[in-house]
């Protein structure tokens, strides 16, 4: 079994061309982010119209630290996993880092800094690509490549749908370019949850949140219902999973479902860890992590989606319940998505 490791920082990237509404997005996530203190890395300095930093101030050309620990910087590609280390260091208290590409930006570049990342402390958590609906047409034929970057997304957040007279029609083109999970979307409001776990933090003496300084404003009519649109399940099973039917139910989730997050018991495949699992759109990683002393064995797991069938998904969940310990290439599939595993297979 691979050896476990503590608690890693899930890094999304959140990419675009100009004016999808990235910016818009990024600053939603700060606003709403639930008390999780969040991290941006932002590479294109002078597009970044984030409202709080008057409320810090600058802290030099390209850095600005803001009162909830998050952190904003002007940074060359090369620079990046200086950022994150910085970002990552337990001082900081961050939850969660989130890189805002330039308009111009090859997404897929990006991932692979993050996934060559040395930072032991930080995990990749997946690719948010953002498109305009109601400029989508005009976006693919300036920008071709537009169909390469939605082929790569974990999560593809179609924008503006209140501005695209063809919604219906974009949102099915973006279906056809995507193997992700498409969320749509207006002013880029979507529930930070889709991205990361959203935890309530401990007082900090002397910091203000984003959610301290802006209260309920303007913004209240939205705070409490993003979820309204959307189904959540709840899976606790207190016998252990079997990883081949689990592996199948994974490979086989609808598009609807965005994110999957908790913790699975594999029994005698790994009776020392638990796994955490962490999924956004087609994204997916396990991390094994020791057990809890005096903790109960439990799956627990929660789903969330559009247009998913919570009962059916909770049928084929209960379906996976059970675990044949004498099967010793069960936990292959699973290997597959822990980074840095020793017993990883290869890629077929």
């Amino acid at each position: 079994m691979p050896n476990s490791r503590g608690p890693q920082i899930p890094v999304v990237v959140l990419a675009g061309f100009l004016g999808s509404g990235k910016t818009t997005l990024l600053n939603h996530l700060l606003h709403r982010s639930g008390g999780s203190r969040i991290g941006a890395v932002v590479n294109d300095f002078g597009s970044i119209e984030i409202d709080a930093m008057a409320v810090a101030g600058a802290l030099g050309d390209s850095t600005v630290s803001l009162g909830n620990g998050c952190l904003c910087c002007a940074v060359d590609a090369s620079e990046l996993d200086t950022y994150l280390a910085r970002l990552a260091a337990p001082a900081a208290g961050i939850d969660v880092i989130v890189i805002e590409a330039s308009g111009l930006a090859e997404p897929q570049e990006l991932v692979r800094m993050v996934l060559a990342s040395e930072q032991p402390e930080i995990m990749y958590g997946g690719l948010v690509e953002v498109v305009d609906a109601a400029e989508f047409d005009d976006t693919r034929a300036r920008h071709p490549e537009i169909d390469r970057h939605l082929a790569l997304a974990d999560l593809v957040v179609v924008n503006k749908l209140d501005r695209a007279p063809d919604a219906d029609r974009v949102l099915g083109l973006v279906h056809e370019l995507t193997e992700g999970a498409v969320l749509p979307a207006t002013y880029g409001r979507i529930d930070p949850e889709f991205l990361f776990d959203c935890r309530p933090s401990e007082e900090r003496v002397g910091q203000l949140s984003f959610d301290d300084w802006h209260g309920h404003g303007e913004h209240e009519e939205h705070s409490g219902h993003l979820h309204a649109g959307y189904d959540t399940l709840s899976f606790v099973s207190d016998a252990p999973l079997d990883p081949r039917a689990l592996m199948g139910f994974l490979d086989g989730r609808p598009e609807g479902l965005y994110r999957i997050k908790g913790y699975v018991d594999f029994g005698a495949h790994d009776p020392g860890n638990r796994y955490a699992v962490h999924a956004v759109g087609r994204f997916l990683r396990f991390r094994p992590e020791p057990w809890p002393p005096g903790a109960e064995r439990l799956t627990q797991l929660v789903l969330i989606g559009a247009g998913i069938d919570a009962d059916a998904l909770g049928k084929e969940l209960d379906a996976c319940r059970g675990a044949a310990a004498d099967d010793e290439q069960a936990m292959w599939g699973v290997l597959r998505y822990v980074p840095g595993s020793e017993d990883e297979p290869g890629t077929p």
